[in-house]
C-alpha cells in the first residue's frame, strides 16, 4: 500500500451514523441490544451444535462458519460504532481505518461464498439425496470452507489495496460510521476511477457470482419439492426457501447498492443501506436459518433437559 496519507495526517474523523445530539443516546441503546442479540443468537448456535452430536452434519458445519462470520465483522463494526455514540470521539488512526475495512471486507465476502456453499448443500442434499453423502463429504466441506476463507482473503486484500492505495490529503473527514471504501475515495486526491472500477469489478464476480448459484440452488429445490411432495410438505418448503432468499435479500440488496452504483450517486442513503448489511443482517441470520428448524428446537430441548 502507498501510505501517502500516513505523513500529512495519521488520523481520520469519522463523521457518525448521525450528527444529531438527541438521537445519539436512542441509537446507542438500539444498537448496544442488536449486538448483544447477534452474539448471543450466532455464538449460542456455534456452542450447540458443537455439544448436540444430532447436528453434527455438513449444514450446521456451513451454519457455524456462517455464524463466525456474522460475529466477526459485526464485532469490526458495532463496538466502534457504539463507542463513538456514547463517547463522541471519533477519530481513528489510518492504521485502525485499514485494518477495519479490510476484516470488514474479508468476512463479508466470505459470508457470500458460504451463503453459496449452503445452498448448494441443501440442492444435494434435496435434488440428489441418494450421493449426499458422498458429494457431501466431511472431506468437501472443508475444502468448501477453505475454499470460501481464501478467495475472501485474496479479494480484502484487493479491496484494501484499492480502497488505501492513493494518496489522501484532506480533509479527512469520513462521511460513515465506519471505514467504508466509498466514503474512503471521496477523501483520495488522486485519480480513483481506476479503484473504483476494479472494486466493482471485485464485487461483481464475488456478490453476483455467489448470487447466481444461491438462486439457481433454491429454484432446483423449489422444483424438486413441487414435483413429489404433499401439500403441506410444499408449504413448509415455501416458507423456508421464502425466508431464507428473503435474508438473502436484505443482504446483497444492501450489498449491491452499496458497491454497485457510480461514485457520483452515493449520498446520505449509503448510511442506511450499511446498517442493514453490518447490523440487522447479522442478527436476524440465525433465527432465519437455524433457531425455525425442527432440529435445532429438539437438539435445545435436549441440552435443556441435561441442564
Amino acid at each position: 500500500l502507498a501510505m501517502g496519507g500516513n505523513y500529512t495526517q495519521p488520523r481520520f474523523i469519522l463523521l457518525g451514523i448521525t450528527d444529531t445530539p438527541w438521537a445519539q443516546a436512542p441509537l446507542f441503546v438500539l444498537f448496544l441490544f442488536i449486538y448483544i442479540v447477534t452474539l448471543a443468537g450466532n455464538i449460542g448456535l456455534m456452542v450447540l451444535v458443537w455439544v448436540a452430536p444430532s447436528l453434527h452434519t455438513p449444514m450446521y458445519f456451513f451454519l457455524t462458519h456462517f455464524s463466525l462470520a456474522d460475529v466477526c465483522y459485526s464485532t469490526v463494526i458495532s463496538p466502534r460504532m457504539l463507542t463513538d455514540l456514547l463517547f463522541g470521539d471519533k477519530t481513528i488512526s489510518w492504521a485502525g481505518c485499514v485494518t477495519q475495512f479490510h476484516l470488514f471486507a474479508l468476512f463479508v465476502t466470505a459470508e457470500c461464498h458460504l451463503l453459496a456453499a449452503m445452498a448448494y448443500d441443501r440442492h444435494v442434499a434435496i435434488c440428489h439425496p441418494l450421493s449426499y453423502v458422498l458429494v457431501v463429504s466431511p472431506r468437501a466441506c472443508w475444502q468448501l470452507v477453505a475454499w470460501c476463507y481464501l478467495v475472501a482473503s485474496l479479494s480484502a486484500l484487493l479491496y484494501t489495496g484499492c480502497t488505501f492505495g492513493g494518496s489522501f490529503c484532506g480533509p479527512h473527514h469520513i462521511d460513515h460510521f465506519f471505514c467504508d471504501a466509498s466514503p474512503v475515495l471521496r477523501l483520495a486526491c488522486s485519480d480513483t476511477r481506476g479503484c473504483e472500477a476494479a472494486i466493482f469489478a471485485l464485487v461483481a464476480a464475488n456478490g453476483l457470482g455467489t448470487s447466481v448459484v444461491i438462486l439457481l440452488s433454491y429454484g432446483r429445490i423449489l422444483r424438486a419439492i413441487l414435483g413429489t411432495s404433499s401439500a403441506p410438505s410444499r408449504a413448509r418448503a415455501f416458507r423456508t426457501c421464502a425466508s431464507h432468499l428473503a435474508s438473502v435479500a436484505v443482504f446483497y440488496g444492501s450489498l449491491f447498492f452499496m458497491y454497485l452504483q457510480p461514485a457520483s450517486r452515493h449520498g446520505g442513503r449509503d448510511k442506511v443501506a450499511s446498517v442493514f448489511y453490518t447490523v440487522v443482517s447479522p442478527v436476524l441470520n440465525p433465527f432465519i436459518y437455524s433457531l425455525r428448524n425442527r432440529e435445532v428446537k429438539a437438539a435445545l430441548g435436549r441440552c435443556r433437559r441435561r441442564v
